[in-house]
């Protein structure tokens, strides 16, 4: 049937609404559909042209951007120097049986500091490994061992999922008062 009406297609030629003609594309009358209207898709119908940008290269669902010439003009000042003028940051992780927690250099990505209740010499000494005690704990030993490191400041924003308070909070009360200054951006 599909070979017959294609026949009647490139034979006699249909005519649309206004009078144009559909002899240069691939028609397929729509039976019960629209009310039998013809309709028409243009030659190149998921040709590779359709999916290859300028250069014949990328497909056109990948987003064409212009690079900059100097790609650190659109950072500001403050995110620029950042890294710098805070280089370290308080991780702090809580499970429902560790807490750790470690003071890391933004930069090189090295940890200066870690503490944690699963470490051997903690855990003979604690009751519990993960109660408020357990945190207030691993804040003093992590404080001990970031002096030790020449490490006084250091930035601390929680994870998205975190909340700052209870066993966070506990930590990085317990970092403060040992002697180590902790800035909390909260968002």
């Amino acid at each position: 049937m599909l070979k017959q009406v294609l026949q009647k297609v490139w034979s006699k030629g249909y005519y649309g609404q206004r009078g144009e003609s559909y002899m240069n594309c691939l028609c397929v009358p729509a039976i019960g559909f629209h009310s039998g209207h013809v309709h028409s898709a243009p030659r190149s119908f998921f040709g590779v042209e359709d999916f290859l940008d300028d250069n014949n290269s990328r497909p056109y669902t990948y987003k064409k951007e212009r690079k900059s010439k100097n790609p650190q003009k659109h950072v500001s000042f403050k995110q620029r120097t950042e890294a710098y003028m805070e280089p370290f940051t308080l991780d702090v992780l809580i499970s429902k049986r560790f807490v750790t927690a470690s003071l890391t250099h933004r930069v090189t990505s090295k940890q200066v500091a870690v503490a944690g209740t699963n470490s051997k010499d903690i855990k003979a000494a604690l009751k519990s490994r993960s109660d408020i005690p357990a945190c207030l704990a691993i804040g003093r030993i992590l404080a001990d061992r970031a002096r030790e490191a020449d490490v006084y400041t250091a930035s601390y924003t929680p994870r998205d999922r975190d909340k700052f308070e209870g066993k966070i909070r506990a930590v990085v009360q317990s970092l403060i008062d040992n002697g180590i200054d902790v800035k909390i951006y909260l968002d």
